[in-house]
């Protein structure tokens, strides 16, 4: 062999042998120092942590302001454990028997949750009052710690719970004000990113980012509490005396529209809504409830023919003596009649002659009063579920339809629409929008929005409206049908409302909706009211079961809001003093 090829070889052996001992280092340099730097790695992810903040929704007050807080959040705390520190300092059982003991929990399905040594999380229970959790915390356990969260709370439970709606527990509002606003009311969640020690305690020179939450803005409503307080006494009552299967009602001001208070039965307390078993309780009747409203409507078809000058308090109608046949179909009122004025068929709520007054206008001009008093279509409220009711285009009408929409029959309304009507007659002629929400401020008080009155329509003259305010005066006189609806001191006004409740070919003949809608002061209304009560029993009249429970809102609600008194005034309609006491009709 040469020598030459001796050093190549020994050039090549050499090569192969550095790169060997380099390979051999990078090898060693990873065993010792990668997995450190991989545990390193993987330790700092660990202790990285991230958190939505909780943020505070808005308050919800009623017309007082900051005195009368109906919705607020309730700042609470999860309950939670990492059960690989519990198990890895054997304390299962200790742990699981104490809090079960503090949180009213089975230990068995607590111990389950904490005997997981591969698991860094659970949560124990949500939503504990922080001033329930002073003893527990005292315990000092092992792996054991407790979450920011906050809670919406209503400190008056089912008290104006239709209006008020509910949050869930994931935020997300169910109904009435809490979901109309809710843009308004859930404020914007901060965010936070940091770092924790091996004991979830926050590094705070650690931090990398810190957004605070931003509350989210108070609503003020229209509502009063005290005139709630006095409506929603008044439906508990009807319904007990009754037998109800339902009850609402609705207290109105007349020249803005504004609601004083709205309430149905039967009601829920939106601090258990999720303990409901059925969606019925949360149903706002006032507005999403949609009835035939039989004679109440009279007041829109009379009112109709007055502006029109189709008739005149003093125009005489023949009430056949109780049954009326017309286009092959029998109309019948509760009591033979044979001759009676307007003035006076309103005031003994006859159904032949309001049927007839009715006839006296084109179905065209039927239907466009009815529309313009707000029938057919939404008001607007700012409330969710709002139905638009029943009122079907004069194409689709029978040749009896217009004697019989007239009477409330055959058209569907909610309480609201019923009560539009009843308060633009009391408002010179004027609809207005009815709205809950006064304003929405910032907790610092800027005003973000403020509700303004808004007329929907004109649908009668001032004059039409005056002469209607007398006629419906006469309506609660002795004689009647809703002399009960009298408030001594207050001149009242209003109509009341005993419809059967339409079944499948026909009419029930034992499931009525009775009703009393109208105003206080009658000659210089300030307040409009509707009550409606569904399927009463044995009594079933407007003038014997709403129009008791409307005297008493009206009384409490005029003495609360410090309305005049007014003496009792004669009507300023000409009458037949040949009344006899009676009237049950409507």
């Amino acid at each position: 062999m040469s020598e030459r090829s001796v050093m190549t070889r020994l050039a090549v052996s050499a090569v192969a042998l550095l790169l060997a001992m380099t390979g051999l280092g990078f090898r060693l340099a990873f065993l010792h120092l990668g997995p450190h730097e991989a545990l390193r790695r993987s330790v700092e992810a660990n202790r990285r942590w991230q958190e939505s903040l909780p943020v505070r929704r808005g308050t919800i007050v009623d017309c007082r302001g900051e005195q009368n807080i109906l919705a607020v959040d309730r700042t609470v705390k999860h309950v939670c454990a990492e059960p690989e520190r519990v198990v890895a300092a054997d304390a299962v059982v200790r742990t699981a028997s104490v809090l079960a003991e503090h949180l009213d929990l089975p230990t068995d399905s607590v111990a389950v949750r904490l005997n997981r040594p591969e698991a860094s999380y659970t949560r124990i229970k949500r939503y504990v009052p922080v001033e329930e959790l002073g003893a527990l915390r005292r315990e000092d356990l092992p792996g054991v710690f407790f979450e920011d969260a906050r809670l919406r709370y209503y400190p008056q439970g089912r008290f104006m719970c239709h209006v008020l709606g509910f949050v869930n527990h994931e935020n997300v509002p169910g109904g009435g004000v809490e979901l109309s606003m809710h843009e308004y009311l859930k404020g914007c969640p901060g965010l936070l990113v940091s770092r924790k020690n091996a004991l979830r305690q926050e590094l705070y020179n650690r931090r990398d980012r810190y957004i605070p939450s931003v509350a989210g803005a108070d609503v003020r409503l229209t509502l009063d509490q005290n005139i709630q307080y006095a409506v929603e006494k008044a439906l508990d009552g009807v319904m007990e005396e009754h037998a109800a299967k339902g009850a609402w009602a609705i207290v109105q001001r007349v020249s803005t529209g504004e609601i004083l208070a709205m309430a149905s039965r039967p009601a829920f307390d939106p601090n258990r809504f999720n303990e409901v078993d059925s969606q019925d309780p949360f149903k706002n009747r006032a507005i999403a409830y949609v009835y035939e409203p039989g004679s109440t409507l009279k007041v829109a078809t009379i009112a109709a023919a007055l502006n029109e000058g189709t008739v005149h308090p003093d125009s005489v109608f023949d009430c056949e003596n109780g049954a009326w046949w017309y286009g092959n179909h029998v109309l019948h009122d509760y009591k033979a009649f044979p001759r009676l004025t307007l003035a006076d068929g309103l005031k003994k709520s006859s159904n032949i002659l309001t049927a007839k007054v009715a006839l006296t206008l084109r179905e065209e001009t039927l239907y466009r009063y009815l529309r313009d008093f707000g029938l057919g279509g939404p008001l607007e409220i700012d409330l969710p579920g709002e139905e638009h009711g029943i009122l079907h285009p004069v194409s689709s009408w029978s040749a009896v339809s217009a004697s019989r929409i007239g009477i409330g029959q055959g058209v569907a309304v909610t309480a609201l629409q019923m009560l539009g009507v009843v308060a633009a007659i009391a408002n010179d002629g004027c609809l207005m929008r009815p709205y809950c929400v006064a304003s929405v401020r910032r907790p610092g008080g800027v005003v973000l929005a403020r509700t303004e009155p808004r007329v929907l329509s004109r649908p009668i003259r001032p004059e039409t409206a005056r002469l209607m305010r007398a006629l419906m005066y006469r309506v609660t006189e002795e004689g009647g049908t809703g002399w009960r609806a009298r408030v001594p001191g207050y001149t009242v006004a209003g109509k009341t409302g005993t419809a059967q409740k339409p079944v499948a070919g026909g009419y029930s003949s034992t499931a009525y909706i009775a009703s009393f809608a109208g105003f206080v002061p009658a000659d210089k209304p300030e307040i409009a009211a509707i009550v409606v009560v569904d399927e009463p029993q044995p009594q079933h009249t407007g003038g014997r079961v709403a129009a008791p429970a409307f005297a008493t809102i009206a009384a409490e609600t005029a003495r609360y809001l410090g309305l005049p008194p007014a003496r009792e005034r004669r009507s300023l309609v000409t009458v037949n003093r040949e009344e006899r006491a009676g009237g049950e009709n409507g």
